[in-house]
Order: C-alpha cells, then structure tokens, then sequence
C-alpha cells in the first residue's frame, strides 16, 4: 500500500483500487462498511455498530479519562453540551461505581 503523511488532514482516507492512500477522507459509507468489517472479524454482531461507533468511543473514552467537556466538543464538533452528555452517560456505568469500588 502507497503511504502518504498523516501530520494534518482526515485520519481515514480513500483508498483506491490499486492501494494508494489519497488525501479525500473516506466517505461514511466506506467508514462503516470498515467499521462493519473489523467488528465481523473478531467474532461480534456487526449489526450493533456502525461508523457512528467510533465517535462514541471516543467520547465515551474521553469522559471516563477525565478530558473537559469543552475539550471533547472541540474535537468531535459537538455544539450542544446535553447531546454531548448523551454519549457520555455511556461511560458513567464504569466511573464511581460501588461495585467496582469494592472490586467486583
């Protein structure tokens, strides 16, 4: 596969059908058919993640990590802190939880 510089511009890029990377980003469509793909391939339902995933991944890490709200909304183009929150909540099951606090 041809390689190209990854210092600025979309972290996922076109592919063409003779490998080389390109400099477009790659569509949605070719994100979650990726997304579909890598998550078949490790034995799970594809049907229950989608390119969307990975942007609630990322929010969902970065909340359990700690990262300010304003700091999240910047990087993934949030406007309204309440949607924000919605990805979020995902991740409070994991922070100050009893169980897990006494190691269950």
């Amino acid at each position: 596969m041809t390689t190209t510089s990854l210092d600025r511009g979309p972290l996922f890029r076109r592919i063409d059908r003779y490998d080389h990377v390109g400099v477009q980003a790659m569509s949605t469509l070719s994100v979650a058919r990726a997304v579909k793909h890598a998550v078949a391939a490790v034995g799970l339902d594809a049907t229950q993640f989608s390119g969307h995933s990975l942007r609630a991944g990322l929010v969902t890490a970065a909340a359990i990590a700690g990262v300010e709200e304003r700091i999240i909304m910047r990087q993934t183009g949030h406007t309204n802190v309440a949607m924000l929150r919605r990805y979020i909540r995902e991740g409070e099951l994991f922070r100050e939880n009893a169980a897990a606090e006494v190691g269950l």
